[in-house]
């Protein structure tokens, strides 16, 4: 290679080194954002699931019937403020006592905001936005949903089983749904010795509204839902 192709190179990646350290104040801005208008949604849950999902499906109402049982507890809900499922719940929330709470992404496909947000975020990047998923929960419900579902519940199972998280609840609600992927994750992740076996207790699998919120407050029985100095620190550095 020419002196002078390698001096051009340089030039090029120095330019697009320039570009991309600007996007840094980008993230800086959706993070403050975040931060100044979630601060008081605690206590709180995180729930998900498919955006493909329709009204009149069985997943819809019981989604709808999460969000209302978790709004009615005292519990603000977080979604990702689109259709399907995520709708199913603001609207179960927002019936309820406590905010509904989404967290809107801006996608080359457009997603439509659901219209049941009392308090409605948009985030350009999904990092910001899945560390305010994480950040103020004290639950993570997963309903049935596709790749984007996943990613957030592997997101915080990961969280969990490095200890970069607090211990909250992670259940997965529909037995028939998940029961593949355990499935899968026993014979082949634990077998293979790419989890342990006890990280499997790390999520509970559920079928009714009733037993979300039941294990969400059996969990808090012996625990406090506001951070202890220890967890305040941990999640500081999240």
């Amino acid at each position: 290679m020419s002196q002078h192709r390698k001096h051009d190179l340089l030039q090029r990646g120095e330019r697009t080194m320039y570009g991309e350290a600007w996007k840094v104040f980008r993230y800086v801005g959706e993070f403050v954002h975040g931060f100044e208008r979630l601060a008081p949604i605690r206590p709180s849950v995180s729930v998900f699931g498919s955006a493909r999902t329709p009204p009149g499906h069985p997943y819809y109402q019981i989604a709808e019937d999460i969000g209302r049982k978790l709004s009615d507890a005292g519990f603000s809900v977080v979604t990702g403020g689109g259709p399907g499922l995520m709708e199913a719940v603001n609207k179960g929330a927002q019936a309820g006592r406590s905010l509904s709470v989404g967290l809107n992404i801006e996608l080359p496909q457009q997603q439509d905001a659901n219209p049941y947000q009392d308090l409605a975020l948009s985030f350009r990047h999904f990092f910001p936005r899945k560390v305010m998923f994480v950040r103020y929960a004290s639950a993570y419900v997963v309903l049935p949903g596709g790749f984007g579902t996943l990613d957030e519940l592997m997101e915080m199972l990961t969280l969990l089983q490095t200890g970069k998280s607090r211990v909250i609840p992670v259940i997965l609600v529909g037995s028939d749904y998940w029961s593949g992927f355990v499935a899968w994750m026993r014979d082949r992740l634990v077998a293979d010795g790419m989890i342990d076996v006890g990280d499997l207790g790390l999520f509970r699998v559920v079928d009714r509204a009733e037993e979300v919120l039941d294990h969400i407050i059996g969990h808090y029985k012996t625990r406090t839902l506001e951070l202890t100095s220890e967890e305040r620190e941990l999640m500081a550095e999240l």
